[in-house]
């Protein structure tokens, strides 16, 4: 595990011991290293094999693991988006021009972000969930959990956030408005997690099976709109290209009531530039996209666009 800190230029792990079953060839006699010479050529492996103490000061994990540890201090952490999981980078002039603009659909991104009892929960586009949380271990600090969604996710593009059964559910569906696709549309489409595992699985929503996958129905949103009620849009491929749907309910639990254009579109909340007076400066072309608070941290999502491309993006963690 790896404990991020402001307070210092380089993380720092968890220390363990460890004895080496052959460290005492290299300070003895000659005798002692012939004799590991010979023990090396007859493939014996006493003197290079390392073998870790018992320690009772390790952290035993059950569940979902942490990525990191956060510790905001002096200086703001940042952390940059990548297929293998965030990286953490001194400082934001340094995402600059890392990544290709692409179309956002295809991009790696934070998508949505939730804040709830004091957690803040992620779906980032193309990849899976992340999930910000304080550290129940003797490490104090903030814990980054992520959930990849391996293959399947890269994919598909992030359609819809929202809470169900007090479970986090991301919506997939399959975009190709930018480039033709061969792929299906995804199946299953609505994928969730908690912390028994760091493997998304998939969750039903009563509502949406109204368009079954199989028979080529793409969710593209779902979302919950400042009337309280779930606005959803869906759409199958024809001769004729394909004839959007939309719905809005009170429940998930029941398919909704079909609704038009106009009063869909209606629904969707407002762009919102995000500021915030402890947030620093951005390079010219990076915006915030959302913001947050976490144990006494502010956290924030940015992201590099031009025009409906994003190149390079992450999320900061500061202490005001």
């Amino acid at each position: 595990m790896i404990i991020y800190t402001t307070n210092q230029h380089e993380p720092t792990r968890t220390k363990k011991r460890y004895r080496s079953t052959g460290s005492w060839c290299l300070r003895g006699s000659w005798l002692k290293i012939l004799i590991c010479f010979w023990a090396f050529i007859l493939n014996i492996g006493s003197c290079t094999r390392i073998i870790p103490e018992a320690d009772s000061d390790l952290i035993t994990w059950s569940g979902a693991v942490p990525t990191v540890i956060l510790q905001a201090g002096e200086h703001p952490l940042w952390f940059q988006l990548t297929e293998k999981g965030p990286i953490h980078i001194e400082v934001i002039e340094d995402a600059a021009y890392t990544n290709a603009l692409i179309p956002w659909p295809y991009a790696l991104f934070i998508r949505f972000l939730a804040e709830i009892n004091g957690e803040i929960v992620m779906a980032v586009n193309r990849d899976g969930f992340l999930k910000l949380g304080s550290n129940s271990g003797i490490t104090q600090g903030i814990a980054l959990y992520r959930f990849p969604g391996g293959e399947f996710w890269q994919q598909y593009t992030v359609g819809g956030f929202v809470f169900y059964d007090d479970l986090p559910a991301a919506i997939l569906y399959l975009d190709d408005r930018f480039l033709v696709s061969d792929s299906p549309v995804p199946q299953p489409r609505t994928w969730s997690f908690n912390m028994n595992s760091n493997t998304p699985f998939p969750l039903d929503i009563p509502a949406l099976k109204l368009f079954p996958e199989d028979e080529g129905w793409n969710v593209d949103t779902l979302r919950l709109a400042d009337d309280g009620l779930f606005y959803y849009k869906a759409a199958r491929k024809n001769d004729t290209g394909q004839i959007p749907r939309m719905f809005r309910t009170a429940n998930l639990t029941q398919t909704g009531e079909e609704i038009t254009t106009e009063v869909f579109f209606n629904s969707a909340a407002r762009q919102i530039l995000f500021s915030h007076p402890s947030l620093p400066r951005l390079p010219e072309g990076f915006v915030y996209t959302g913001i947050g608070r976490i144990a006494g941290n502010l956290f924030a999502s940015w992201e590099e666009q031009v025009d409906f491309s994003i190149g390079a993006a992450g999320f900061v963690l500061i202490k005001p």
